[in-house]
């Protein structure tokens, strides 16, 4: 066949078909109909035949990497809620040291008397929200913070430690299925506080 309808080119030992499955067949010269040749896959020079389907994946590859997706998918999920976790315990601990804060510059206000000698003055036990913008009616389900404030004789072994008091104020907070705390000690000398006047 001089001239086909079919040219196949080898260039590497690769060969192609340039007329393409849908593409029209040019008709001969002189009007002659002739049937176009037909060449199966199977038995084309190459092997190979552009209009041949191919084949997909096998059970086993699909089922690699479902399980590929799943151990992604989990890591991710898990790494987002760790993450969410430390963020929301980041903020537990910055508002129980703004509560020892508020309680501290309380007690820096008063004078020795008030500490010392006048019992129940300073409240030993508080309770705190957590958002400190609404604490009358606080969201559902928000922590709530409980304070202890302890007066007690500062461990000195000097002459003036009968002078000198230690407070120790301390918080806690339900944080999940763990009970945290936090706490906070400074000491107060009856000569060294300031007598305010309001």
């Amino acid at each position: 066949m001089s001239r086909g309808w079919i040219l196949l080119k080898k260039r590497s030992g690769i060969c192609s078909n340039i007329q393409s499955c849908g593409e029209k067949k040019p008709v001969p010269a002189g009007g002659a109909s002739q049937n176009p040749m037909k060449i199966k896959g199977s038995k084309h020079n190459c092997g190979w035949h552009p209009c041949q389907s191919r084949a997909g994946f096998t059970l086993v590859e699909v089922m690699i990497g479902i399980g590929l997706f799943g151990i992604m998918s989990v890591s991710l999920y898990a790494g987002i809620a760790f993450a969410f976790a430390e963020i929301r315990l980041a903020q537990e601990n910055v508002r129980a040291t703004q509560i020892l804060e508020e309680r501290m510059e309380v007690v820096r206000l008063l004078n020795w008397d008030q500490v010392v000698n006048l019992p129940g003055y300073i409240p030993t036990t508080f309770t705190a929200p957590f958002y400190s913008d609404n604490p009358t009616n606080p969201p559902v389900g928000a922590i709530s913070y409980t304070g202890t404030v302890l007066v007690t004789n500062a461990p000195l072994t000097a002459t003036y430690a009968n002078d000198v008091r230690m407070i120790q104020i301390q918080v806690s907070w339900p944080s999940g299925k763990v009970i945290r705390q936090r706490q906070m000690t400074t000491f107060v000398s009856q000569y060294g506080m300031q007598k305010y006047l309001y």
